[in-house]
């Protein structure tokens, strides 16, 4: 499923019309129909506003996973070759029982660690 139809799905989903949508992202209607009829994808400068309008992150259009709400997903830069990236990809690995002991793993290092 092309962006373009995703978006036009969750439009549905939402129980929008494109002229609300419209309305709302001040996307012309009939670019909202070229994503549906022409398999289009919108232009990266409105993703953001799109997203905002249909309450969900940037993931969902383009995996279609992610976060439930637009204002719950903050971004964090870290580079591949890092212990950070590492930790992060293990951590991605993990049911979420053993993410729930990892994390109050970490809390508990934490607290140590200020008390240092």
């Amino acid at each position: 499923m092309s962006v373009g139809e995703k978006i036009t799905q969750l439009i549905r989903e939402k129980g929008l019309t494109q002229k609300e949508f419209s309305a709302r992202t001040g996307i012309p209607q009939s670019t909202i129909s070229d994503w549906k009829r022409k398999k289009q994808n919108p232009s990266s400068d409105k993703i953001p506003i799109i997203c905002e309008v249909l309450g969900v992150d940037p993931n969902v259009l383009f995996t279609g996973t992610g976060c439930e709400k637009y204002n719950d997903v903050e971004i964090i830069h870290v580079c591949k070759n890092s212990s950070e990236y590492d930790l992060l990809v293990e951590y991605g690995k993990l049911n979420d029982r053993f993410k729930e002991r990892l994390h109050a793993y970490a809390c508990a290092m934490y607290e140590l660690q200020k008390n240092e």
